[in-house]
């Protein structure tokens, strides 16, 4: 059989692979007996900070989820799934639009076995996923082997401590150590200029030469991070300010104000009892948010929102919402329970009666902020944050309270308030034509998950460029609903608003061939679920192979940029959408380099397992993801993705590496500098 590749140098890089491999994540195994017949395989980490360990189960398309992994068993079970243990940080992950797990400090991952009798081994992995706001780790491997017996006699009396004893450590063949030290003929296949090619190369050792002391005297790039609360809080805010603006609450504004001013003669006192109803306001909907994430916690809520039948659930109720806000039905709450608390204020005096007048206001306008409520308790519980619905809240009812006060303060603006009319009717329909867009997002999270393909990116964009042209065309009076009034005049600012409605739509149509649309990149199904994509001027690889982009870069006289990626790595998703994109970056990628993508976590098994010792630890390579990260280890010295490096024809480095950063002005200068680097040592 022929070699899968050679490896040279392995002494060499031990001392050197140290300045740039991060290990951010220590594993401890056990084999612990819970009865006696049965034990868990518990897998400990301890994270740096900074870091997190993903958690279980997080579905295609997303991070590296935890897995567990049996290359052997004999007299054992497995009895469930790998089960994470501790607490977990839940998220929504806006490039990936999901929302993920993960563990920060320490995580702890459990697998339950049962012994079947007699003699028994068993030999695998876990598989993890860590990543910080900058990078993240390829699929990282913690290899255990476990053996023993276990006997009727002996079961009740084998301690965890004599079956740790019996553990065995992961060996490595001579054969397969003698043949990683061979130079290897690798077999390799990709596509060169459209054709499929499959080609035996030769490999030299020069290829997997380390240059990790080249790489770290030039230096290193990367930073950037982001935040979440305060946009939680301004988009429950945004909320409020459009609850405002509904039939069923702007009307009563000024009513409850000059109530406040006239049932006292005290005119501080009504100020005071106007203040002290917004603050009722904010209270009520504070509690609201609290009791959600009381009764369903953050991870429940996160749980719905990951999956699949939950997001379809979504999906109907916010189309139910579009439909109430068209005028199809009004969603209403029990009328008894409104005239309950209203008879309840009247009979009382004090801070309770305000609090129950303020109480009473949200069981009448339930028909407007119930659908915008009921949205953005969706929205943020797909944050994860145990917070999330409590800030929220708190954002809707500040912005909900504000007039009230205001008003109370001020009360000669009460004449200036725009009077009740039509155009509120205008503003609900809006908001059901918003709705209406945002739940097909929630139907693509499903259609994803099943992979029904129902909603790709260009059907998807599809049924959003027809809503937001019907929006316009309403917004310009040619559509009308059953609460509109005959009014034909359009104002200033509805003008506008359509405009910006037809406008979107119009700049969504070229999705439909492929272009990129970054606006709606967070929205849209992902690029790969285009059918129909005429779309060419896009960056992508020319090679998915590293022997064989170097061959044809060789050929071609070109140099290479060597991108380490990955399916599950969220910034190498950004900066392919932000960086790659500009016009003079794509230029030069497609033009004056061959572009090789590595994909540390490729599925794709190799021929066979090979196992390696690198820094004293044995490791085993089982996929081609492997084997490109554990190129990236022991030739650039380097393990987390995004990472782009620039090399000749021979390997060797032409400028400093580059990680994250989607500064476009450095990126150009990364490139430049190499090409200049490259033309320099041809002549």
């Amino acid at each position: 059989m022929k070699r899968l590749f050679s490896l040279l140098f392995l002494c060499l890089t031990i001392g050197m692979l140290q300045a740039q491999i991060q290990e951010p994540v220590k594993f401890k195994t056990e084999l612990k007996k819970i009865s006696d017949v049965e034990a868990e395989i518990i897998f400990t980490a301890s994270i740096d900070e900074g870091w997190h360990v993903y958690s279980t189960d997080l579905g295609d398309g997303g991070p590296i989820s935890a897995t567990f992994n049996v290359d052997n068993k004999s007299g054992v079970e497995l009895v469930g799934n790998l089960k994470p243990v501790g607490k977990e940080v839940a998220v929504f992950d806006k490039m990936f639009e999901m929302n993920v797990r993960y563990f920060e400090k320490t995580a702890q991952f459990s697998q339950k076995i049962k012994f079947t009798g007699g003699a028994y081994t068993i030999e695998g992995y876990l598989q993890f996923g860590a990543c910080n706001d900058e990078n993240c780790l390829p699929p990282t491997d913690v290899p255990f082997k476990y053996s023993g017996e276990v006997t009727v006699a002996a079961k009740s009396s084998e301690s965890t401590e004599e079956v740790k004893k019996k553990s065995e450590p992961v060996s490595v063949s001579s054969p397969v150590k003698q043949e990683l030290k061979d130079t290897a003929t690798v077999v390799a296949s990709d596509t060169i200029g459209g054709a499929d090619a499959s080609t035996d190369i030769v490999v030299t050792s020069d290829l997997w030469k380390p240059m990790i002391d080249e790489l770290q005297a030039l230096g290193e790039e990367g930073h950037q991070k982001d935040a979440s609360w305060l946009y939680i809080f301004i988009t429950g805010f945004v909320g409020g300010l459009l609850a405002l603006f509904t039939p069923c609450v702007w009307p009563i504004i000024p009513m409850t104000v000059s109530f406040f001013l006239k049932r006292s003669k005290d005119k501080k006192k009504g100020i005071r009892d106007a203040w002290t109803y917004g603050a009722s306001i904010v209270v009520i909907y504070v509690i609201l948010g609290v009791a959600i994430t009381l009764i369903f916690g953050a991870n429940a809520l996160n749980a719905l929102s990951t999956n699949a039948i939950f997001n379809i659930f979504f999906f109907l109720m916010l189309v139910v919402f579009a439909a109430s806000f068209f005028g199809a039905f009004e969603i209403t709450l029990p009328s008894k329970w409104s005239t309950a608390v209203d008879s309840k204020a009247e009979s009382t005096t004090g801070l309770l009666s305000i609090f129950l007048m303020a109480f009473t206001l949200t069981l009448v306008s339930f028909s407007c902020t119930g659908p915008i409520i009921g949205f953005l308790l969706v929205e943020v519980s797909t944050t994860g944050s145990v917070v999330a619905p409590t800030i929220g809240m708190l954002g809707f009812a500040i912005a909900l309270a504000l007039p009230f006060t205001l008003f109370a303060l001020f009360p000669s603006w009460l004449k200036s308030m725009p009077k009740s009319g039509g155009w509120m009717n205008v503003i609900k329909v809006t908001l059901g034509f918003l709705e209406l867009a945002f739940a097909l997002k929630f139907l693509s999270v499903a259609d994803l998950a099943y992979g029904w393909r129902l909603l790709d990116r260009e059907t998807f964009l599809a049924l959003w460029i027809v809503i937001f042209a019907l929006l316009g065309l309403y917004l310009l009076g040619k559509i009308k609903f059953p609460h509109d009034d005959d009014d034909n005049k359009v104002g200033v600012t509805r003008f506008f608003l359509a405009l910006a409605s037809l406008a979107f739509a119009v700049y969504m149509i070229p999705g439909l061939w492929g272009a990129p649309l970054k606006a709606v990149s967070a929205f849209a199904p992902p690029m790969y679920t285009q059918d129909f994509n005429l779309y060419e001027d896009e960056v992508h690889p020319k090679f998915k192979d590293y022997e064989l982009g170097m061959e044809y870069a060789r050929q071609q006289g070109k140099p290479v940029m060597v991108d380490f990626t990955g399916y599950g790595c969220v910034n190498c998703r950004k900066m392919e959408g932000k960086v790659w994109t500009d016009a003079k970056v794509r230029d030069i990628i497609n033009d004056d380099y061959v572009l090789i993508s590595l994909y540390v976590d490729e599925k794709e098994p190799l021929p066979e397992p090979v196992k390696i010792v690198e820094n004293g630890k044995e490791r085993t390579l089982r996929t081609v993801g492997d084997k490109w990260s554990y190129l990236q280890r022991v030739k650039f010295g380097a393990n987390a993705q995004p990472f782009y490096v620039l090399l000749d024809n021979e390997g060797k480095p032409l400028n400093k590496s580059y990680a994250y950063d989607e500064d476009i002005a450095k990126y150009l200068d990364f490139l430049k500098k190499g090409l200049d680097n490259y033309k320099k040592g041809d002549k």
